[in-house]
C-alpha cells in the first residue's frame, strides 16, 4: 500500500473532534507523516475541512486565505466566556427584538469590520495561546483584526420570538471568528448572544456536497479508492493559464530550473491569438500552470522580465 499521498482531501469534521484530532486520525488511516490542516474549526463545529497531505502541505498557506462559508444558530439574550453555548454563561437578558431590528442589526456587519479576537482561541500572545491563559482565568487585551464579510443572510428567524434563536449564513474572509460575530450581534441588539451551532460549509472551491467523514476515508482506502477523492494540488490553480513545455527543457523542469518562453509548445495551429496571449504572460510577475507534453504537473511558476525566464514559484513534482 503506497504511504505517499499527494494533494488535498475534503473531510467533513464531526463534532468533538478538534481540528488537530482529524490530523492525528488521518495520519493513522493513511500512515502518513506530512499532512496538515487549513483553518482551525472548534471542537463543537462541524463541516468541511480541508486537508493537504505530502506535497499539498505547500498550499495550506493559500488555502488558508481563501474565502469561507457558515451556517451558524445564534442565541440571543446570553452572553457566556467562551462566545458560544459550551462556555460558562456570564450573563442572561430579556430580549425583545423584532425582526426588522434583529435584519438590521446584522447586516451592520456586511463589508469591512475590525473584529476583536476571543480569548478562547488559538492565536498567541507572548507566546501563549489565548486559549491557555483563559483557562487560567487570565484575560489580556487583544488587538482588533481587519476582517471581512462579504454576505449575512438569515435563513430562518422563525424562533425568534419564543426561543430567541436565529439562523445565518455567512460568507467571509479568513480570520473571522463567528462565535465572535454572533456576541457583536447580541451587543448591538443590547440583549447579548452567543452561538449555539456551527457548520463551515465551504473553503474556496471546497463545498460541504464532496466532505467525507473520516469512517468514509477508511472505507475509501480498504477499498484502494483513496485517488478518487484526493484533488492534485493543481485543483486550486484552476484559473491560472496552462501551458506545455518542450520535451527537449524536461530535464531542467525535473529539477525545479527556470526556463525561456521559447520552450513553451505554443498550442494555437493558426498562431492567431500568440501576440496578445504572449504578451499577457510575459508581464512581469504573471504566472502559469506549467506541464510536460504528456501531462505531468510540474508546478507553479511566475514571469521574472528582468531575466527573461519562468522561474518556479511553487513546485509540486516528484521524481
Amino acid at each position: 500500500m503506497s504511504n505517499n499521498y499527494n494533494g488535498l482531501i475534503n473531510i467533513y469534521k464531526e463534532p468533538g473532534f478538534t481540528s488537530n484530532d482529524v490530523v492525528a486520525k488521518l495520519r493513522g488511516i493513511l500512515h502518513q507523516k506530512k499532512i496538515g490542516h487549513t483553518g482551525t474549526l472548534d471542537p463543537d463545529a462541524v463541516g468541511v475541512l480541508v486537508v493537504c497531505l505530502g506535497t499539498g502541505t505547500k498550499l495550506v498557506e493559500m488555502l488558508t486565505d481563501h474565502d469561507k462559508e457558515y451556517i451558524a444558530v445564534c442565541k440571543l439574550g446570553v452572553t457566556t466566556d467562551t462566545q458560544d453555548m459550551s462556555g460558562k454563561v456570564l450573563e442572561t437578558s430579556e430580549v425583545n427584538v423584532t425582526k426588522e431590528q434583529l435584519h438590521e442589526a446584522v447586516a451592520a456587519f456586511v463589508g469591512d469590520y475590525d473584529q476583536i479576537p476571543p480569548m478562547y482561541s488559538a492565536i498567541k500572545q507572548n507566546g501563549k495561546k489565548l486559549y491557555e491563559l483563559a483557562r487560567e482565568g487570565i484575560e489580556v487585551e487583544r488587538k482588533s483584526r481587519r476582517i471581512h464579510i462579504s454576505a449575512i443572510t438569515i435563513l430562518d428567524d422563525s424562533k425568534l420570538e419564543n426561543e430567541h434563536i436565529f439562523t445565518m449564513e455567512i460568507k467571509c474572509s479568513k480570520g473571522t471568528y463567528i462565535r465572535t460575530l454572533c456576541n457583536d450581534i447580541g451587543l448591538r441588539l443590547g440583549c447579548g448572544a452567543a452561538m449555539s451551532n456551527l457548520a463551515r460549509t465551504r473553503v474556496g472551491a471546497f463545498g460541504m456536497d464532496t466532505a467525507l467523514p473520516l469512517s468514509e476515508i477508511e472505507r475509501l482506502r480498504d477499498e484502494g479508492r483513496l485517488d478518487e477523492v484526493i484533488k492534485s494540488p493543481e485543483y486550486i490553480f484552476r484559473d491560472i493559464e496552462k501551458v506545455h513545455v518542450k520535451d527537449n527543457c524536461r530535464v531542467l523542469l525535473e529539477n525545479g530550473n527556470s526556463f525561456r518562453p521559447d520552450n513553451i509548445v505554443n498550442e494555437d495551429p493558426e498562431g492567431v491569438n500568440d501576440k496578445d496571449y504572449a504578451k499577457e504572460m510575459l508581464q512581469d510577475g504573471s504566472l502559469i500552470r506549467v506541464y510536460s507534453l504528456d501531462e505531468v504537473f510540474f508546478g507553479i511558476y511566475k514571469y521574472d522580465s528582468r531575466v527573461k525566464q519562468f522561474k518556479v514559484d511553487k513546485f509540486f513534482y516528484e521524481k
